[in-house]
């Protein structure tokens, strides 16, 4: 397997037009690609604004994994993700959109394309958002969103990579998860607020990243001042070591990493704590 990769989060501004959300994915990811990246991150709800009550109102249904034809008029999203990985040869992890499920329930959904413009991996995102902070503040997915309850993984010439959304990342049994499936790369579309943010955002991905010796990187959208969720920006990969290699300002924007993948052998190899479980103690149950 290829030791590098050129990683690429597009932090793309999302507003309520859905049509020109999509047109701004597909710039970003057609620039990045140009760029050299293989490997393209879009930021959690990027087709239309992070609001429970604007979820039903954008949300399509997402085709399985395996598919390889959408329609693009009632699935405009993943029509643009499947086309825009095929033509520019990449792998794509589509952040994420509002998904109309066969069962009449809406979730936060996150599809990773391959560059033959198939789905590998499909995520619904497993951990709904609900917290009230006094004063600051409160907001509840599951108002409008149903969780979903699988672990993703997929592979690619460069390794395995593992797929979170935003406050799945906060649960170290999912990453561990995924570790455990021989996860090399975690990454997480999210769209943290600047409550959580300027406080977690960052040593979220740095704690997963020493928990689990692997990259981490997260993609949020662009900071948009006229939404009623004001996201952190601040898309950001971090090393195995637990260094952040790339990130950025809330300002639409790329982040480029090169990602050495030799660099989380060789942290395996130096501090070897998965052999060094107590598994008479405690262990990771997965279902």
């Amino acid at each position: 397997a290829p030791a590098t990769l050129k990683l690429a989060l597009c932090q793309v501004l999302v507003g309520e037009d859905k049509k020109a959300n999509i047109a701004a994915a597909k710039k970003a990811v057609d620039e990045a690609s140009k760029k050299g990246a293989e490997l393209i991150v879009l930021p959690e709800i990027w087709n239309g604004p992070y609001d429970t009550s604007c979820f039903p109102v954008y949300a399509e249904t997402v085709p399985g994994k395996g598919a390889s034809v959408s329609d693009s008029a009632t699935e405009p999203s993943t029509s643009f993700l499947l086309s825009a990985a095929k033509e520019n040869k990449v792998y794509l992890i589509g952040g994420s959109i509002s998904e109309k499920g066969q069962d009449g329930k809406i979730y936060n959904t996150c599809i990773i394309v391959n560059p033959e413009g198939e789905i590998i991996g499909k995520h619904r995102k497993v951990h709904l958002f609900d917290i009230d902070v006094p004063g600051k503040m409160t907001f509840k997915e599951s108002d409008t969103l149903s969780p979903g309850n699988t672990t993703t993984t997929f592979d690619a010439p460069f390794g395995k990579v593992g797929v979170g959304i935003c406050y799945d990342i906060r649960f170290p049994e999912l990453s561990m998860l995924m570790r455990r499936e021989g996860a090399s790369i975690l990454i997480f579309p999210g769209a943290f607020n600047m409550t959580t943010g300027p406080a977690h955002w960052e040593l979220l991905q740095r704690a997963r990243a020493v928990d689990n010796q692997c990259y981490v990187a997260a993609a949020s959208p662009a900071r948009n001042p006229e939404a009623s969720y004001q996201a952190w920006g601040h898309s950001t990969v971090v090393s195995p070591w637990g260094k952040v290699v790339a990130t950025t300002d809330h300002n639409p924007s790329t982040v480029y990493a090169e990602i050495d993948l030799s660099e989380v052998e060789k942290m395996r190899e130096n501090i070897p704590t998965s052999k060094q479980k107590r598994n008479d103690m405690y262990s990771l149950q997965g279902f």
